[in-house]
């Protein structure tokens, strides 16, 4: 249609010019003068219709921007049509990303607790040594191939991802010939002086080139539909994040067939399913072929209604534009339930060939009972000189059987029920002055805490105590507390963890925690854009925990010297500059000041020091 009325356009331009060179006087074109100047009337339709090619090529970008933005919320898997370039068979976007990093002493000095674990791994060549100095790349590319106007495919692929330079040196892991990989050339690695692809269990846990996500889109009459691999994010990404900003690391990735429909102007409604475990296949039996799914019992699936009110990228600024306001909002609600877990399976390596489950002693799956209820709310009330956005996200349901094991699931000391309450939120806040050079802002973070020691982001990992539980003092473990006889003394998880890719700080959660959880942040900031492109920004983050309990000084507690609530106070600062032609630039500079939730001594005793950080990230879009 759009191609249709702008040839029309052209068309008619181009016989208005042939009319006026046969002596034609068109409408709005003064008429030659007495004189029959015919090279000046000439001159003056051929600016004319340059003028009107210009506007016509701009109707066309605009129109094609418009149809571009189309989508429920951006990032969240552009939930309608993306029209760029859609007449090209194959489009190329994505980035090259190069981050040099310089962390040091982010063990905070606390040392290990009982379990034998810190807060950050230690150097395996010098005790002494708590600097960390590193350069990382990776390069995502996303080709989109454009069967037709309504059909496309759309991939997403990294090379050498999160690649530490110089970790696959051509001396680096070679006498494993068993592997189909020997290098007898230098005798010392300090004759190495290149580097091999990576290939993983060789030299790599992974390989060079990883296939990550592969998903297509048919547009039809009433919607588009999707179906395959693909990313997945919702509102500020607190919860669903798909990874895809050029600093993040990790991204939630879906197997999901969705359709969004728009059935009134500017609301979307997206019912969705996404398979996210399937047990047992027959990809490890020997007969190979097409792969199959051999039990439909532990299958763990997800069930998924999104509805949300959004205005498209152009619709916003047009309305920003001329003093409106922008109010968006949505509600996505999961379902998530699985009957049976294959966790013996699960848990096997890879190359183990499968085991017929109907005659494995012991069987190797727990009866799980798991039913969760997923609410997640976000709204975004915006003006051309500020903005409000929020998000409030719940995990609330039961697990029937908390066996780790095929064998522990009939033994009532490792079989008890488990309830989940967890709640988080967020909120920002952002005024600009100076026509919006200066931007003055602020955020809250909540994630509900747990008083069963350890923090919760790593809850598999055991902890100190009996059975795997975790003791006063412990960095990590499982949030809830149950006894080999069968008693629970904690039998709810009660931590929220906000998604591993939602960054707000540099050192603290970012790093040394791996995440939010069982938390209260404030953090102030502020931004000035010095020119188009480069700006500087900085901000101070206060952190504390919800259950002091959780905090590695409940290890010395005392009557008169309770644990600490108090985690830290960060301050960080640095500056971006962005070109139009896709170049990315940014430095950042973070300290951070532990305070008395990390302090294992009690007391006025303090063995803490400050951890400080450096990171650079240097890229190019495409």
């Amino acid at each position: 249609m759009l191609r249709a009325s702008l040839s029309t356009l052209v068309v008619l331009l181009t016989s208005t010019a042939f009319a006026q060179a046969d002596g034609g006087v068109a409408v709005g074109i003064t008429p030659p003068s007495p004189t029959g100047d015919t090279e000046a009337l000439k001159r003056e339709f051929e600016q004319k219709l340059e003028a009107a090619r210009r506007e016509v090529d701009d109707l066309r970008k605009e129109m094609r921007a418009q149809l571009a933005t189309q989508s429920v919320a951006q990032g969240w898997q552009e939930d309608w049509v993306d029209e760029k370039r859609k007449l090209e068979l194959v489009t190329l976007d994505g980035y090259l990303r190069v981050r040099p990093d310089l962390f040091w002493r982010f063990d905070l000095g606390s040392g290990n607790d009982a379990s034998g674990y810190s807060l950050w791994p230690r150097n395996p060549n010098s005790p002494v040594d708590r600097t960390n100095v590193g350069v990382n790349m990776r390069f995502r590319l996303e080709p989109t191939i454009n069967v037709s106007e309504e059909v496309r495919i759309r991939t997403q692929i990294d090379a050498l991802d999160n690649l530490v330079w110089g970790s696959t040196p051509d001396y680096g892991f070679s006498r494993n010939g068993g592997f189909g990989y020997w290098n007898d050339r230098n005798e010392f690695s300090v004759f190495s002086q290149s580097q091999t692809a990576p290939r993983a269990g060789i030299n790599s846990l992974n390989d060079s080139i990883m296939l990550k996500r592969v998903w297509g889109e048919v547009s039809t009459p009433v919607g588009i539909l999707r179906f395959g691999r693909m990313g997945s994010h919702w509102g500020l990404g607190m919860l669903h994040h798909d990874g895809n900003g050029i600093d993040n690391d990790w991204g939630d990735t879906v197997d999901r067939v969705m359709f969004t429909a728009e059935p009134l102007q500017g609301f979307y409604v997206t019912p969705m399913l996404d398979v996210n475990i399937v047990g047992n296949t027959s990809l490890r039996l020997p007969e190979g072929g097409q792969p199959f799914n051999l039990s439909n019992f532990d299958d763990g699936l997800n069930y998924i209604l999104a509805v949300a009110r959004r205005d498209t990228d152009t619709e916003a600024r047009a309305k920003l534009d001329s003093g409106q306001t922008v109010f968006n909002y949505g509600l996505h609600f999961s379902y998530r339930n699985q009957r049976v877990d294959s966790v013996d399976f699960l848990s096997q390596p890879f190359g183990t060939d499968g085991v017929n489950t109907a005659t494995s002693p012991g069987g190797q799956s727990v009866r799980r009972e798991a039913n969760l209820f997923i609410p997640d709310v976000w709204a975004k009330l915006e003006r051309k000189n500020f903005r409000i956005e929020g998000e409030f996200a719940a995990f609330m349901g039961w697990i029937d059987n908390r066996a780790l094991s095929g064998a522990a699931g009939l033994q009532p000391g490792f079989n008890q029920r488990l309830d989940v309450w967890q709640f988080g939120a967020v909120l920002q806040g952002e005024y600009k002055l100076l026509n919006g050079d200066l931007e003055i802002g602020g955020e809250v973070g909540f994630a509900s805490g747990d008083r069963q020691p350890g923090f919760g982001n790593n809850p598999r990992r055991r902890g100190s105590g009996a059975n795997g539980s975790t003791n006063p003092g412990d960095i990590e473990g499982p949030q809830y507390n149950c006894s080999a006889s069968g008693a629970c003394g904690d039998r709810v998880i009660r931590n929220f963890r906000f998604n591993r890719d939602y960054r707000m700080d540099m050192i603290l959660y970012r790093e040394i925690l791996g995440g939010v959880t069982d938390s209260l942040y404030i953090k102030p900031k502020v931004q000035y854009r010095i020119t188009q492109g480069f700006n500087a920004f900085a901000g101070i983050i206060y952190s504390r925990a919800i259950y002091a309990e959780s905090t590695p000084s409940a290890a010395n507690v005392t009557a008169t010297t309770p644990p600490d609530p108090n985690l830290g106070l960060e301050i960080n600062a640095g500056a971006r500059y962005e070109t139009e032609d896709g170049f990315y630039a940014q430095a950042q500079y973070g300290i951070l000041f532990p305070l008395g939730g990390f302090n294992r001594e009690g007391g006025t005793g303090s063995n803490l020091v400050n951890a400080q950080a450096f990171r650079g990230v240097f890229g190019i879009r495409f």
